[in-house]
């Protein structure tokens, strides 16, 4: 099966710039090591101050985002207030 696009979108806890410090570095490792193994197309924080964050996957399945959800260190300590995974289906794409 060709790999699909995922949306994972995060909603973060008020103050989430000064609470995530502690845990930032661990969160960068984990989002690093899964585009290392291909599965995160691009991510980052959304928002000026950052309100959330939203990260494209292309993988096989959900389950693959879901548990890179479940292992992030922000959704461990509990500055992420909500989460989605949504099938983002592409239509056009500067990738060849």
């Amino acid at each position: 099966m060709p790999p699909l696009y995922f949306a994972l979108e995060y909603d973060v806890v008020p103050n989430f710039v000064e609470r995530r410090a502690p845990f930032r570095d661990a969160h960068l490792a984990h989002v690093r090591a899964a585009r290392d193994r291909g599965e995160i197309f691009m991510a980052g924080a959304v928002g000026e101050p950052p309100q959330g964050a939203l990260l494209i996957f292309k993988v096989p399945d959900a389950s693959v985002v879901e548990a890179f959800a479940g292992a992030d260190p922000y959704v461990l300590h509990q500055l992420v207030t909500a989460r989605r995974v949504r099938r983002w289906h592409v239509v056009v794409t500067a990738e060849r």
